[in-house]
């Protein structure tokens, strides 16, 4: 994983290909090193999200992203989810609430996260 600073903020990248975090434990261990080296947002590719995650019904995405509140860790999601919203008015509602907030956002690309963060520079914590 690497770390940057971008607008103020470190940053850490989970890569692209690994495991899809489905356990606790993958979000404890993701909480752990983001710690360990003073991270303030995690930045994650969708595709390292399982079915269930995108399934609200299934609780999977609320324990995530709330241990990750939790630590007051921020999290943007990278990709494209949009079939997933089209799939689920629930789930697309939660996109839309998400983006407003601080915490966490789902972002298509890099380019959108960077203008998310120079858009908030003085606002992020």
């Amino acid at each position: 994983m690497t770390v940057e600073e971008i607008h103020g903020l470190q940053v850490q990248r989970v890569p692209a290909d690994g495991p899809i975090i489905a356990t606790g434990d993958q979000t404890s261990d993701l909480i752990g090193n983001a710690w360990y080296v003073h991270a303030q947002l995690l930045v994650v590719p969708a595709r390292r999200f399982g079915t269930e995650f995108f399934d609200l019904s299934t609780g999977h995405a609320g324990e995530i992203l709330q241990k990750l509140v939790n630590y007051g860790l921020k999290l943007a999601i990278i990709g494209d989810v949009s079939e997933r919203e089209r799939d689920s008015d629930a789930f697309a509602a939660f996109v839309w609430e998400s983006n407003r907030a601080d915490h966490v956002w789902f972002l298509p690309d890099e380019d959108a996260l960077v203008a998310k963060l120079a858009g908030r520079a003085g606002a992020v914590s």
